[in-house]
């Protein structure tokens, strides 16, 4: 998930690649040691920076996916077809390479336990690697905040991290919506998240939770204008969009 980073104010470091995960067949988690590490607060990302022999460089921004408490940095990042930075680093990466980084970025797409709730949650796609850094703050921290999280992905295949949503933890509700394909036994929502799967499945607008939204640049603004729509206060509604050249990372 890439964003726009501020220049000149974080040092690039080499980080140390210690596992890779595979997700689903495109999705893929980067398991990092990174020596000089300031830590981060879940939502954050980071900036990399891959540089060839004749010296051309680019540059991507990808969330964190793991919780501020945990020992190693993780990202998890989605192949893009034909993207310059993604494909290298989910097919040709391997343990012990090293990536050149910066970070953490970003101060306001951020969640901490001490914020309170509840938490409301909305992802789609890989969307949900922001979030899934909040869900692993929260479980790490032991909160009983009542939390929530509806998922968008094309089929249960696409779905990231399904195993450990399936047991997020006490406290946690999951509604998984997929909307190109499902099983014939799918008991879980079908189709785009509209206005009466938002009414169905997050908290109502009077128990004023805060809002964390982030995917795909219409999914976003359709999903967070359901929300106002729905009574919430904007200022409580966080969002985070991405698409091919922004913070879907290529």
């Amino acid at each position: 998930m890439a964003r726009a980073a501020l220049p000149g104010r974080l040092t690039w470091q080499f980080a140390r690649v210690v596992e890779t995960i595979a997700e689903t067949p495109t999705a893929k988690t980067l398991v990092l040691e990174v020596p000089e590490w300031p830590g981060h607060d879940a939502g954050q990302h980071v900036d990399i920076r891959l540089t060839a022999p004749d010296g051309y460089q680019a540059q991507r921004s990808y969330s964190i996916a793991s919780a501020p408490e945990h020992s190693h940095l993780e990202l998890t990042i989605e192949t893009i077809d034909d993207g310059e930075v993604s494909p290298y680093l989910t097919e040709e990466l391997r343990v012990d390479d090293e990536l050149e980084l910066r970070g953490p970025i970003g101060g306001y797409f951020v969640w901490r336990e001490e914020l309170g709730g509840p938490l409301q949650l909305v992802a789609g796609g890989s969307g949900i690697v922001p979030l899934r850094s909040m869900l692993a703050h929260r479980a790490a921290v032991s909160s009983e905040i009542p939390t929530r999280l509806l998922y968008s992905a094309r089929t249960l295949e696409d779905v990231i991290y399904r195993d450990e949503l399936a047991r997020a933890g006490e406290g946690v509700t999951l509604d998984l919506a997929l909307t190109r394909a499902w099983p014939p036994d799918w008991a879980g929502l079908t189709g785009r998240v509209d206005q009466d799967t938002i009414a169905r499945v997050t908290f109502a607008a009077g128990e004023r939770p805060w809002v964390y939204v982030c995917g795909p640049t219409g999914f976003v603004e359709h999903v967070s204008a359901s929300m106002v729509a729905a009574g919430h206060p904007a200022d409580r509604i966080k969002t985070e969009r991405f698409g091919p050249s922004g913070t879907g990372g290529s």
